[in-house]
């Protein structure tokens, strides 16, 4: 029993580590992507998407598996694919214009809006702790947000609009993933539609890249394939109830590059904000390891970042 219990622990002290270097790898993914500069952002999309297509690729032919969709499935996985290159494209265009920080916990908001589209796409019923936090991470939004203040609140609305997209992309895979469709199969065709979706946007607005911006792009690139690898790992040693939250360390090393890079300091709203957000997902996460979690706030950790419904398997984000 003892050992039992002590290598449970070292399993959930793997899948922490390996949670946290994932969310230094997305938060470099970010970092890339903001170094690079006024490229287009489907230009910059493009890169991400074509390196995620082509892991998704190999892992599909490691595992020996066909592509196949069942027909009930094929038009929730087209949803899924859309949602996600519309969180994508407007997570890289909003990086362009916000701290890292502001932009990074934006797109933290995509499991408390997965709660509000599961009712609608899944059939689910939120318990009253669902829905306060839905409305507590709202009101930390609307900090970092700042309505009111004209242009400066543009990308903000357009990162919380990709994070929307982003857990309405999330409700989708875990519709598509009780249907028996496997992770690889879903990652590797929400990659192709993206770059198929992109290429004609791609080809119109190229521009051309600098050396720099070029290294900048595969560097993003690379980075979101190590995060995907360390979420593989992660989840693969300890459940999302049990570690989801430290995927919020994302925020930190992103304000932290910013700072450090970019000179940017988050103003009071922001803080304020950012409070509001990881204290209610750090409420949600005791609430969802306790035993008196409803199955729904189990689903709903399990659904963090779309991660543990097959998507963990291998890839995505979102990032």
């Amino acid at each position: 029993m003892k050992e039992e219990i002590r290598l449970e622990k070292e399993r959930k002290i793997k899948g922490i580590i390996s949670i946290i270097l994932s969310a230094a790898s997305f938060a470099g993914m970010a970092f890339f992507v903001k170094l690079s500069g006024d490229l287009p952002t489907m230009q910059k999309a493009m890169f991400r998407n074509c390196v995620a297509a082509l892991i998704a690729f190999v892992m599909m032919r490691q595992q020996g598996l066909h592509y196949s969709v069942p027909k009930e499935l094929r038009i929730p996985l087209l949803l899924r694919c859309c949602f996600g290159t519309l969180g994508i494209l407007c997570n890289f265009w909003s990086i362009t214009y916000l701290k890292l920080g502001d932009a990074s916990i934006l797109q933290k908001m995509a499991p408390f809006f997965a709660i509000v589209m599961s009712i609608f796409i899944l059939g689910e019923k939120p318990n009253k702790m669902a829905i306060v936090s839905v409305l507590l991470a709202l009101l930390g939004a609307a900090f970092v947000v700042k309505p009111g203040q004209g242009i400066v609140g543009l990308p903000a609305l357009v990162a919380l609009f990709g994070g929307f997209s982003a857990g309405t992309a999330y409700t989708f895979v875990r519709k598509v993933g009780l249907g028996g469709v496997k992770g690889p199969v879903v990652v590797f065709s929400f990659s192709m539609f993206s770059v198929l979706v992109l290429l004609p946007f791609f080809l119109l607005q190229y521009k051309p890249m600098t050396a720099q911006q070029t290294i900048f792009l595969i560097l993003a690139g690379c980075s979101a394939a190590v995060g995907q690898i360390f979420v593989t790992k992660a989840y693969a040693y300890a459940p999302a109830k049990e570690i989801s939250v430290f995927d919020y360390s994302q925020v930190l090393f992103a304000a932290v590059l910013g700072f450090v890079v970019f000179g940017e300091i988050p103003d009071v709203y922001s803080f304020v904000g950012y409070a509001l957000i990881f204290g209610t997902a750090l409420w949600k996460w005791k609430q969802t390891g306790s035993e008196n979690a409803s199955p729904l706030e189990r689903r709903v950790a399990d659904m963090r970042a779309g991660k543990n419904i097959h998507e963990h398997e291998l890839l995505e984000e979102e990032e």
